[in-house]
């Protein structure tokens, strides 16, 4: 009797259904288990739980302003109904049926991405990239619910954009960088001058600061050699240096 005991093991965050003639028999939950088949008419199917990534390279789109690239992007999605994926996908094997879903997950997305994309003008899309998949669409998702899947999260890998089109926007942030730059200047400039000019008009009737001035000519007076100073009536001009 042991000769036809058959072992199905399904693997933890995995679920699996059994087939006995090719008719679904049962659902099973991870674990080891063993069935009488002398005849070899039963299979197991075995579908991951877990979030899988899918990635899509290589996309051709023109934007709005009809500039061609190429972008890429990562499906993060999950099986969220095993019970309707196994009803709407060939069941040969686990492989098979991934790959299934994920043509589909390739098909449906691309044609958003590039509807998407095809929206923006090509300026413009490098600055939103962050926000152009910030969320999925619900329409996208109810039609992937139909097939017990869904989208976790869609990432954008990279867009490549054509070598002339790198160039003119690699002059254009050069251009920002410098208009940017002369502005800092400009306004640098602008906020010294009203300094000096402030502190003109501070120095101007303020005696004490006629004083300290007083007081720094003499000392570079005095550098240049030994002098004589006699101080009397500031205001009279009574300062007399012999030398």
């Amino acid at each position: 009797m042991r000769l036809f005991l058959r072992k199905f093991p399904i693997t933890p965050n995995h679920v699996g259904y059994l087939y006995r003639k090719n008719r679904l028999n049962e659902k099973l939950e991870p674990g080891i288990y063993r069935f009488f088949d002398p005849l070899g008419h039963l299979s197991v199917i075995s579908l991951p739980t877990t979030n899988r990534l899918q990635t899509v390279t290589n996309q051709e789109v023109l934007t709005k302003d009809n500039v061609a690239l190429r972008f890429s992007y990562i499906i993060e999605y999950r099986i969220s109904d095993s019970d309707k994926f196994i009803t709407r996908f060939s069941v040969d094997d686990s492989f098979s049926s991934t790959f299934e879903a994920e043509q589909l997950l390739h098909s449906l997305t691309q044609v958003y991405l590039r509807e998407l994309i095809a929206g923006i003008q090509s300026e413009q899309l490098n600055e939103k990239r962050q926000e152009l998949l910030a969320a999925v669409p619900e329409s996208l998702q109810a039609e992937l619910k139909e097939y017990g899947l869904e989208i976790v999260r869609l990432m954008l890998r990279d867009i490549t954009f054509p070598k002339m089109i790198q160039d003119l926007f690699a002059r254009q942030l050069e251009s920002k960088v410098r208009a940017k730059t002369d502005l800092d200047n400009a306004r640098t400039a602008v906020a010294t001058a009203r300094t000096l000019k402030n502190a003109t008009e501070l120095m101007k009737d303020d005696d004490s600061i006629r004083f300290f001035q007083l007081l720094d000519a003499i000392t570079k007076i005095a550098e240049k050699g030994k002098h004589t100073f006699v101080v009397g009536d500031l205001q009279a001009g009574g300062l007399i240096s012999k030398k």
